[in-house]
């Protein structure tokens, strides 16, 4: 097993294990202020697709946490350098929050909101705006062949006090059952998402070590990436999750705050 003072790049989950809605995880502060006295560094990788890195940024400040856009990256980043890759100025039929259809204009995308055009790609992120018209557009485009991405799978996002909103897994599991067709996924838990992280940072992956609440998500990622995994209790999973689960981690802990002493 990898010893976790010797990894010098941390990737943070960020909902469930840094913050659950707007609360801070107690704990998270003195652990991020670890990992810089120590000299290194972390980045925030979010499958929240919903928000941009602008409202990131703000939403760590009002919590505390100096950040900056360079130290988060974002399923939705992903996905636009994935399909960027494939097809630049592509027209994507985008089922997403205004945050992410600004992120994809940004990026030089044509975003079609009507039914029945030509396009490149169906695009499902976490949709907090979703309607009952997108959602059919998405399935019409979907069932005659257009290639179909999500962000991400994750079922649902953790809130406080053990709520939680049906996430872009859950709206996929919905246009499955009408179309019988799944998504090609970008985000965690794809080996591609940490790939394009080292890509962009110039990071050696042997240095780097992903921390989440998620296991079929972060601890996956983990896995998939050939890189160290830390699974918190502190979001979705809990100890009495993670002893029947067949997906195991390098480390557990209650939540980042366990870690300090042994980074």
């Amino acid at each position: 097993m990898s010893n976790l003072k010797n990894k010098s790049t941390f990737l943070l989950d960020m909902d469930g294990t840094i913050f659950l809605g707007n609360e801070l995880i107690e704990g998270a502060v003195d652990f991020l202020r670890a990992i810089k006295k120590s000299g290194r560094r972390y980045i925030f990788l979010t499958n929240n697709s919903s928000k941009s890195k602008s409202i990131y940024v703000e939403k760590l400040r009002n919590l505390g946490i100096d950040a900056d856009k360079e130290e988060i990256f974002t399923s939705g980043e992903a996905t636009t350098r994935y399909l960027k890759r494939q097809h630049k100025g592509a027209k994507v039929y985008l089922l997403g929050t205004p945050a992410l259809e600004e992120e994809f204009i940004s990026e030089g995308f044509e975003v079609i909101k009507e039914r029945g055009q030509d396009i490149d790609f169906v695009v499902l992120g976490f949709d907090t705006t979703l309607t009952y018209e997108k959602l059919w557009g998405a399935c019409e485009y979907i069932s005659k062949g257009v290639e179909y991405i999500a962000t991400h799978p994750d079922f649902n996002c953790p809130l406080p006090q053990g709520a939680f909103m049906p996430d872009a897994g859950a709206m996929a599991a919905l246009i499955e059952a009408s179309t019988g067709k799944k998504p090609k996924v970008i985000g965690k838990p794809n080996k591609e998402v940490v790939e394009s992280i080292s890509d962009k940072y110039g990071l050696d992956k042997s240095t780097m070590v992903m921390v989440g609440d998620r296991l079929y998500t972060d601890v996956q990622t983990g896995i998939n990436a050939g890189i160290t995994s830390v699974v918190v209790f502190s979001g979705e999973t809990k100890e009495f999750d993670y002893k029947s689960s067949s997906i195991r981690a390098d480390y557990a802990f209650a939540s980042v705050k366990e870690m300090i002493s042994q980074i």
